[in-house]
């Protein structure tokens, strides 16, 4: 068995890692670390872990030691120390934080108020799409798994921009997601009373995942791309729906747009491009690592419309993470992550 450890355990993203990971196959939970529990099992933190896991939340050290792999879930800023001693360890990181997303060190330095502490160990990390970077991210020793915000519009959009059928420089996306998207810790806008009931825009032209989507998205098109991105809060717990709006080059004809995605993306296990007339909705991807993708068109105005729908704790977080865990160690890809969703 593989020995995986969690650094950052019992945040949300951080115990959605441990539930998936307990009923994984071909891996084994070492250790698990919290900076906020250190010294309580688990089980007490989260009780829906009664009698199923009571490791102890010990410290990093403990955990890359005792571990093959290392998942770190946490906050921007703390993840490239722990990174450099995976590397001098010869052990894998798959960083769910920020802190290798972006390429550009000024970009980051402008979006998260920090420089790379280890820039040396950047050009060592890849990009963890798997459905855009398989192939390195086989042989990446460090894995910078994507933003739950950008996973659900780079999947939308890559077959498009690949193949050269919408204007680069008027894509529009409109984002909704679940509460659990903001962290465990409290404030003011996922406070219950503020949050229920209600629907919030946020951080309008200036949230954080808006460089890293631009970055990918003018990866996939070979030019560059830049979108109008507004967030979205949605009184759910779970989930991510992304509406994008396009204005095509040529063709107004949804079939050969259709034709293009289900070719696209027909190997790929956990992107479900939907059939003309259906919509993608949260429901349907709930505790799943799918990405729904669902086509409409404006023929008026010559607008493609996108919906796709990701669970943001599994595809856009811990079941993405796991992927990306399975393509680096040579493990079948759905292993542990063949969750149906449930139908209400």
């Amino acid at each position: 068995m593989i020995k995986v450890g969690i650094i950052g355990s019992t945040g949300y993203v951080g115990h959605e890692l441990l539930r998936i990971l307990t009923n994984h196959k071909k891996v084994k939970i070492a250790q698990i670390s919290s900076y906020s529990y250190e010294g309580q099992s688990i089980d007490s933190i989260y009780g829906n872990l009664n009698k199923i896991s009571s490791l102890m939340c010990t410290n990093p050290e403990k955990v890359i030691a005792s571990s093959d792999l290392v998942f770190t879930a946490l906050p921007h800023g703390l993840s490239e120390e722990i990174a450099e001693k995976c590397l001098e360890k010869d052990k894998i990181c798959i960083d769910l934080g920020a802190d290798f997303r972006l390429k550009d060190e000024e970009e980051y330095s402008k979006w998260y108020g920090k420089n790379f502490s280890k820039p040396h160990i950047h050009p060592l990390s890849v990009y963890g799409l798997p459905e855009l970077n398989r192939e390195k991210i086989r042989t990446s020793p460090i894995i910078a798994n994507p933003g739950c915000y950008p996973t659900s519009i780079e999947l939308a959009l890559m077959p498009v921009l690949r193949e050269k059928l919408i204007d680069t420089k008027s894509i529009v996306i409109d984002s909704k997601s679940g509460t659990t998207g903001a962290g465990r810790g409290l404030s003011q806008t996922t406070h219950f009373p503020e949050c229920n009931e209600n629907i919030l825009p946020y951080k309008i032209g200036e949230h954080r995942h808006l460089p890293e989507i631009q970055q990918i998205l003018s990866e996939m098109a070979n030019t560059s791309v830049k979108v109008t991105f507004v967030p979205h809060l949605l009184p759910v717990n779970r989930g991510i729906l992304s509406t994008i709006y396009c204005t095509l080059n040529e063709t107004k004809d949804v079939g050969k747009v259709h034709n293009i995605y289900k070719n696209y993306y027909e190997k790929e296990a956990f992107v479900r491009v939907l059939e003309i007339g259906k919509t993608a909705s949260i429901r349907n991807v709930k505790y799943s690592n799918f990405c729904d993708i669902s086509l409409h068109m404006d023929v008026e105005n010559s607008k493609l419309i996108i919906v796709s729908a990701i669970d943001n704790m599994v595809k856009g977080a811990a079941g993405q993470a796991i992927q990306n865990m399975n393509i680096v160690l040579g493990i079948d890809e759905g292993e542990g992550l063949n969750f149906i969703p449930p139908a209400f």
